[in-house]
């Protein structure tokens, strides 16, 4: 090896040229290395798993049915439209093939006496949904005279619970995912779509068939450039959109975490 290198001396100008050469090379190289690193956390498909809960409704929006709780068991799948340096937008569905609500009722202990002594008779009746339940004393119908008999009540009222089982879906829906690049990404979300239930929601004659749509905020984790987890939280509203005698609507605060994986 040592005749190679005395028959090609290492000259200072050949070595600057092949220095700046390489420089230039490894330049080259570093904005394409930095975009694949960045796109790792803007996926083409995406697909999830999502629970989401709300353990109350109010009067939010349009909704004026109170104290009605939400369960949600579910799939996501989203594809992306466009992205850039600030905002990636997606499109993005959910489908519910579990779909919980819950409405009060209320649960009254009635207890019949007679003028004409004997054991009280003691009952419990249980309401249709209502659009709320106030727990307490009242009176179930006045004193009735019958053979020379009065009968008198007295009953009590306990708020209990009934959960209706349904199923949904959410086909039209977006997100957007801002700085996109970065591991942890805010994001905005919407949807529209409707719910089926196996009981009338919310109330009795409220209709079974309801549209639904939510939106909302949250932040997007990425673990790596296939899996990521995501929490928001959600205005979502239930109506059936004077389709049935009574149309109440639900409106809830709904807390949602999707577990993400994709490509």
């Amino acid at each position: 090896m040592l005749p190679v290198f005395r028959r090609f001396p290492a000259h200072p100008v050949r070595c600057v040229v092949v220095f700046l050469l390489s420089a230039t090379a490894l330049h080259a190289q570093v904005p394409a290395h930095a975009t694949r690193s960045q796109d790792a956390f803007i996926r083409t498909q995406t697909f999830g798993l999502f629970f989401a809960y709300s353990n109350d409704s109010s009067h939010i929006l349009l909704g004026d049915a109170e104290n009605r709780k939400l369960l949600n068991i579910g799939a996501t799948y989203g594809r992306r439209i466009w992205a850039g340096k600030v905002v990636n937008w997606q499109y993005h569905g959910e489908i519910m093939p579990v779909a919980l609500e819950s409405d009060p009722v209320d649960l009254s202990l009635i207890t019949e006496t007679s003028s004409a002594g004997g054991i009280p008779i003691s009952y419990t009746q249980q309401s249709e949904p209502l659009t709320h339940c106030v727990p307490g004393p009242y009176v179930p119908f006045e004193p009735i005279v019958f053979n020379g008999i009065t009968y008198t009540a007295t009953g009590t009222i306990t708020c209990s619970r009934r959960w209706t089982i349904g199923e949904g879906m959410m086909p039209v829906g977006f997100q957007w995912n801002f700085i996109p690049h970065h591991r942890i990404q805010p994001y905005l979300v919407g949807h529209g779509g409707y719910m089926y239930s196996s009981h009338a929601i919310p109330i009795q004659d409220a209709g079974h068939f309801n549209f639904a749509f939510d939106f909302g905020a949250g932040l997007e984790i990425f673990r790596n450039s296939k899996r990521s987890l995501r929490l928001d939280y959600r205005y979502h509203h239930i109506s059936n959109h004077n389709t049935a005698p009574y149309n109440p609507g639900i409106d809830n605060g709904l807390a949602e975490i999707t577990y993400c994986f994709g490509r």
